[in-house]
């Protein structure tokens, strides 16, 4: 078997130093183009200065979506090619992404027309709520566009006593609400990583490498501060908010990224569950913006802001913000009393959106672009710039870059992805509970075991599941439905180097308000017998992980475990 440590891969690149394709960044758009080039033959080498997923690819909405509002721009195609890879996902990824009932709440006819037309000719201005004619004929084009691949019910119109039925906490000043379904997924920060894995495991030619910089064409160890140069034929420049700053070293000093922030909270509040009726409330704040809750894990999940940024390192969730989303909540759910004693984590990412002069940053455009800066005399190869795009496209978008990519190596494309399962997604049962049956057969665990371990890990589980029966395994004292065995395969298996890469992003530990001290110290005891790091190493690793979740959690750490059920919407 193949070893996918970093030290091993430093020293395969120290002998052949020749890659033909350095893709920046292990963002879903980095991931999704390493694992195209990947499964066509290159030999494609993936860095990024932090962990897989760490920026803005696990600060989304975790909606999966083709993007309704950005029908008002005229952005046609991408609200097409985002409908249809919405339905993709559904079918590659059951294991983490599902449908989503969504209802949009209504106050009159005619309202937010001329707003809407002046938005499609990029024009600010003309704020103003979206009435039901407005909203009808959206949706109907919303339909239309996302019907290749589709499995989910179209749109309907509902009165007002039939919406309120539907949502019961809705405010009553409503006239009627719509009702479509888009989708949402789970845990993104797991997509993104089997992307890498599978191509790991599929073609034994690729390699990646986290917490190892790009400077130009010298990877830099963030952990040992080792130096290594290759020669890459070509670099692809996926990093997201950071491209420029990666671009610059490398003599591109044109501006690519305007981003705009994005802040979300979770919400532990049994009232405001029960308000929601299973469904995302999809409203307009009293300033135009478009904002999201429904139900995730267990808790809710609110967001979102969209504040112009010019620096993506240190963007948190300011005091502001969560003031600005609990009053747009109030407005559209008066009955629901939230507070920041509700608040169990808060996240924020930077959209790597083009840039462009827009002052409205609705107005600035979605649609991703591959931005080729040709080779020069003092830098022998080109780098292409993988600019913008929405989450929920991130395949096209890597098929796109990787078709360019092919087409300069002078190689066709052998293997496509557009019904490629991802990760666990792989042969995933129509029957859940047969599944389990078979595999507590199999390895000893009980079937309730097996069917936590499939809805976290798709099929991958049975992997997991063989693991964990070899033992040792018990479960962590602060996290009993997590346990030793668990956390050494997620070691072991899933390219982790800190602490944090567990609980952020492995799990949704952090996510869901279970990421007490205790909980740390726990994962962080696994981990230091599965890396042998020292008591100081671990130590320096509980630390900085803990300082993480300071910043994150609106009303401190948890003193000890929360509520552990995840409720699916």
């Amino acid at each position: 078997m193949r070893d996918l440590s970093r030290q091993a891969v430093m020293d395969r690149l120290r002998r052949d130093p020749g890659v033909e394709v350095l893709v920046i960044g292990a963002g879903i758009n980095g991931a999704a183009v390493f694992r195209e080039l990947a499964l066509n033959g290159v030999r494609v080498l993936l860095v990024d200065r932090g962990d897989i997923a760490q920026g803005a690819s696990s600060a989304l909405s975790r909606m999966v979506h083709g993007g309704l509002r950005y029908l008002e721009t005229a952005e046609f195609a991408l609200v097409r090619e985002g409908a249809t890879e919405r339905n993709r996902l559904l079918h590659n990824a059951p294991h983490l992404v599902g449908p989503l009932r969504t209802m949009v709440p209504l106050y009159d006819r005619w309202g937010g027309t001329l707003a809407a037309i002046r938005k499609m000719l990029r024009r600010p201005g003309g704020s103003g709520r979206r009435g039901s004619v407005l909203i009808r004929i959206g949706l109907t084009l919303y339909d239309w566009l996302g019907r290749r691949e589709r499995t989910m019910p179209r749109h309907r119109m509902l009165a007002r006593d039939a919406a309120l039925a539907a949502m019961p906490g809705l405010t009553r000043s409503i006239t009627a609400a719509a009702e479509y379904w888009d989708g949402w997924v789970s845990h993104p920060e797991r997509i993104n990583l089997e992307l890498v894995l599978d191509a790991l495991r599929d073609a034994p030619q690729a390699e990646a490498l986290t917490y190892v910089a790009a400077d130009g064409a010298t990877l830099r160890d963030a952990i040992t501060g080792e130096t290594l140069p290759i020669m890459p034929r070509i670099v692809v420049n996926a990093a997201g908010a950071w491209i420029d700053r990666v671009n610059a070293p490398m003599g591109i000093n044109r501006p690519l990224i305007g981003g705009t922030k994005g802040s979300h909270l979770v919400i532990d509040h049994e009232g405001l569950r029960e308000a929601l009726g299973g469904a995302m409330l999809y409203f307009e704040a009293p300033d135009g913006r478009t904002c999201i809750v429904f139900p995730f894990l267990g808790h809710v999940l609110l967001g979102t802001t969209d504040i112009r940024v010019d620096d993506a390192d240190g963007v948190h969730c300011t005091e502001a913000e969560v003031d600005y989303l609990i009053d747009v909540l109030r407005e559209v759910l008066p009955d629901v009393a939230i507070g920041r004693e509700h608040i169990r984590f808060r996240y924020s990412g930077v959209r790597p959106l083009p840039h462009v002069d827009a002052a409205t940053p609705s107005l600035i455009p979605r649609t991703h672009s591959l931005v080729a800066s040709e080779a020069t005399p003092g830098r022998p190869f080109p780098v292409l710039s993988m600019v913008s795009g929405k989450w929920t496209t991130f395949r096209a978008f890597g098929e796109q870059a990787a078709d360019e990519v092919l087409r300069r190596l002078g190689r066709a494309r052998g293997t496509g992805t557009q019904a490629r399962a991802i990760g666990g997604g792989a042969d995933f049962p129509a029957d859940r509970a047969a599944w389990a049956r078979d595999v507590a057969r199999e390895t000893g665990l009980p079937e309730p075991r097996i069917a936590t371990l499939l809805a976290r890990y798709g099929t991958r589980a049975r992997d997991a599941a063989r693991a964990i029966a070899a033992g040792p395994d018990a479960p962590l004292p602060a996290l009993p439905d997590h346990s030793t065995g668990e956390i050494a395969w997620i070691a072991r298996e899933e390219l982790v180097t800190t602490l944090s890469d567990v609980i952020l992003r492995r799990t949704l530990v952090a996510l869901r308000g279970l990421a007490s001290e205790a909980a740390v110290r726990d994962i962080a005891a696994v981990l230091a017998d599965a890396f042998g790091w020292t008591p100081a190493q671990r130590a320096e690793q509980e630390a900085a992980t803990l300082a993480l979740l300071r910043d994150r959690h609106g009303a401190g750490l948890p003193s000890k475990a929360a509520r552990s059920t995840a409720a699916m919407p």
